[in-house]
């Protein structure tokens, strides 16, 4: 298990750094004329920069404790391997190319490519539905088996560990479900670009977690 909290504590410091760096380098208020609003503009972004950073390490914490608790519980005699259902690859495929047509839209946007940026979101929202609903379809699959959360503490395990990453995806769709709507109003790029900025670090912070507890799954 120290192994998994070395992968999470480096994915934490890489995303980190690549958060900063990404949020600071896209400064939309810079060409803005001078005045209250623009002043207080990079503050503002300042204090979203904070918060997601803040909240990746939250995440990455639980996850670690979560996964440390795993590799723990596995020692004692009760313990019996979950079959993982074969539907969980395509779901990793599903998440993979959200991010990846999430990555896609950001540049884009930040490019001022803005056309984009409307088919990238809805895409993007589509493709990570699909992981969810995949999800759900696994959990289906293991109960129709009778593979319950209460049947062994594997079990119980995989539908923590699943159940959470999906929670916390579900808190990302809201941010990308309030930037999409406000695209598909006619909002200004500018507006969503920050936005856009941050639900990608969180997607690929997302899709790096899922890689990391997907292999501990299959592994065990």
């Amino acid at each position: 298990m120290e192994f998994i909290l070395i992968i999470l504590a480096v994915m934490l410091a890489v995303f980190l750094g690549w958060l900063l760096k990404s949020s600071f380098n896209v400064q939309p208020w810079v060409a803005e004329p001078v005045d209250e609003t623009a002043n207080q503009a990079p503050m503002n972004a300042n204090a979203k920069v904070v918060a997601l950073a803040t909240l990746l390490a939250v995440v990455t914490s639980f996850f670690a404790l979560i996964m440390s608790a795993y590799g723990l519980r596995m020692d004692y005699g009760d313990w019996v391997p979950l079959n993982e259902p074969q539907l969980l690859w395509l779901n990793t495929g599903m998440l993979f190319l959200a991010s990846l047509v999430l990555q896609w839209t950001r540049n884009g946007t930040v490019s001022g490519q803005v056309s984009r940026l409307k088919p990238g979101l809805i895409v993007t929202g589509l493709l990570t539905f699909a992981f969810l609903a995949g999800q759900f379809a696994a959990w289906r699959m293991l109960s129709a088996s009778g593979q319950y959360v209460w049947s062994n503490p594997a079990n119980a395990f995989f539908y923590l560990l699943t159940v959470a990453h999906a929670l916390h995806i579900l808190g990302g769709m809201y941010v990308w479900a309030r930037a999409t709507l406000r695209v598909v109003n006619g909002a200004h790029p500018d507006s969503v670009r920050e936005s856009v900025v941050l639900c990608t670090v969180y997607w690929h912070f997302l899709l790096i977690v899922w890689l990391v507890m997907f292999g501990l799954l299959l592994s065990t």
